[in-house]
């Protein structure tokens, strides 16, 4: 997990909050698949890969971030 630890925590906020928030208008595509998610509808493999490819920066956000708070309590 070296490899996250090199990536600048701003970097993935900024990037979480674009393309987790883009499409602006109507409504972000995260939302719109999230929502798709819990009514059942998440079926079509282009919808999954753009679930996954919105939601990738804010994963690896909260990954670093308990990485990062797990690593404070060791020490």
């Amino acid at each position: 997990m070296a490899w996250l630890d090199k990536i600048p925590t701003q970097t993935l906020v900024i990037a979480a909050i674009f393309l987790g928030l883009s499409p602006f208008v109507p409504e972000p595509h995260l939302w719109q698949k999230l929502k798709m998610l819990a009514a059942g509808e998440l079926s079509a493999p282009i919808d999954m890969f753009d679930m996954l490819f919105h939601s990738a920066p804010a994963l690896l956000l909260i990954a670093k971030l308990a990485r990062n708070s797990k690593r404070a309590e060791d020490e």
